[in-house]
């Protein structure tokens, strides 16, 4: 059965200002699979070559928030309380921040958690 989902690509925004950035995760959410997880991961050297003063730390500690937020771990606040939907929500929403979501993309699935597996390989690497 196909299943229609959702998801954001994280980026990691060192200078807004530039406007360049790095593919660091991404964010699926399907609600009749009653799925939202997050898949991240953080090339350190690409980073630093984008941008040698980037807190890196700082990047992997925004994206286990995320992560935080997708699991409704208490640790999230609020933004962790809600339904699925509403954790996507918040999100999927735009921010200026280093890690930043990018436009929301859909397609369908059998499978959530290797959809989510497939689009990090694909797009992060």
């Amino acid at each position: 059965m196909s299943l229609p989902f959702q998801y954001v690509v994280l980026r990691c925004v060192p200078r807004v200002d530039r406007e360049e950035f790095v593919n660091v995760g991404v964010v699926l959410y399907c609600q009749q699979a009653d799925y939202l997880e997050a898949a991240c991961h953080v090339d350190r050297e690409r980073l630093a070559a984008l941008s040698p003063e980037v807190d890196l730390d700082g990047v992997c500690s925004a994206l286990r928030a995320v992560e935080s937020v997708c699991r409704g771990d208490a640790s999230a606040g609020d933004a962790g309380r809600g339904p699925l939907g509403t954790r996507f929500g918040f999100l999927k929403a735009p921010r200026s921040t280093v890690v930043q979501p990018g436009p929301v993309h859909g397609g369908t699935t059998d499978d959530p958690a290797r959809q989510l597996e497939h689009l990090l390989d694909r797009l992060v690497g």
